[in-house]
């Protein structure tokens, strides 16, 4: 069945074996209470990496039982994160999750070249998936957060870490827009020629089992009305899965309008590393953080 909603990869997961978080530096109520909420819905087993005493009272505060996860007591962020990043490579987590350490101290941990998480020559990239009322499905959207200009070597990254998320959502033959300011191939925007060479490698197979068409403009790849008005007929038009945005600051915006105007609700992970990382945010809601959890787990199999 293919996962439409987000809530959807609770009755997924709960159908497979259990994944083992690792969570660093996990001193705040909002992490907690996601992992305690994952637990509870059966998806995930749970290590939390910090301060023990913080988080005994947290869980105290919150009416949680902490004796539902395993604690490593860690008082310091930074040691905290490497610890937890030392447990996966230990074979005693499958994803990780970002708590209250800063982003920069989290990535130190992953990207350490002697004890990280990082594959020779591999490429980190931010993948979301979005449930807006105004569409009729997930949409798969990268890069939002990491990569601030990519070149087509990262973009063809990024394409393979969206096609891996729809696969892990069940879509068997997901749709790739290529984003650009028009469907028109321009020779003066650099987006555009990507696009086009992407567009041709997919039709070459070279992405596998999956459609990549582009450039397209946004509104061609999600409203089927637009493109009949424009006449682009193909694949893509109007019922995209998955959108490759040219740099951050569209990405980025794209998040955020739907994010805070739309009041999409939203889970994200970090692709690249040996397993899936999830970077969410300090302010992120516990829906938020409880469905990074769940994608986390979905795409480390």
């Amino acid at each position: 069945m293919q996962i439409n909603k987000l809530e959807q990869m609770f009755s997924v997961l709960s159908n497979k074996k259990k994944k083992r978080l690792v969570v660093a530096f996990a001193n705040d109520a909002h992490t907690i209470d996601a992992v305690s909420k994952a637990i509870d819905r059966g998806l995930v087993e749970a290590t939390l990496v910090g301060d023990r005493d913080i988080i005994t009272k947290v869980c105290t505060e919150e009416n949680i039982d902490v004796n539902k996860f395993r604690i490593v007591d860690v008082d310091i962020d930074t040691k905290a994160a490497s610890k937890a990043v030392e447990l996966i490579n230990n074979n005693e987590g499958d994803f990780l999750m970002k708590g209250l350490v800063s982003t920069e101290n989290y990535m130190k941990a992953i990207l350490n070249k002697d004890n990280g998480l990082m594959p020779p020559k591999a490429i980190l990239s931010h993948v979301t998936i979005m449930e807006n009322a105004n569409y009729h499905k997930l949409l798969i959207v990268g890069d939002v957060a990491v990569i601030p200009a990519p070149e087509i070597k990262e973009k063809i990254a990024i394409i393979n870490y969206l096609i891996k998320t729809a696969k892990a959502l069940n879509i068997d033959k997901p749709k790739v827009a290529v984003i650009a300011a028009s469907e028109q191939v321009s020779m003066k925007m650099q987006s555009s020629i990507d696009a086009a060479i992407l567009s041709k490698m997919g039709d070459r197979k070279q992405f596998g089992n999956a459609i990549v068409e582009g450039p397209l403009a946004l509104d061609l790849a999600i409203d089927a009305e637009s493109a009949k008005i424009k006449k682009i007929d193909n694949e893509v038009v109007g019922d995209a899965d998955c959108l490759l945005f040219p740099n951050i600051e569209s990405g980025n915006v794209f998040y955020k309008t739907n994010t805070k105007l739309a009041k999409t609700e939203v889970g994200a992970i970090v692709a690249g590393a040996k397993v899936p990382c999830i970077l969410s945010s300090r302010g992120d809601s516990v829906n938020t953080k409880l469905y990074s959890i769940a994608l986390g787990a979905l795409i480390a199999g």
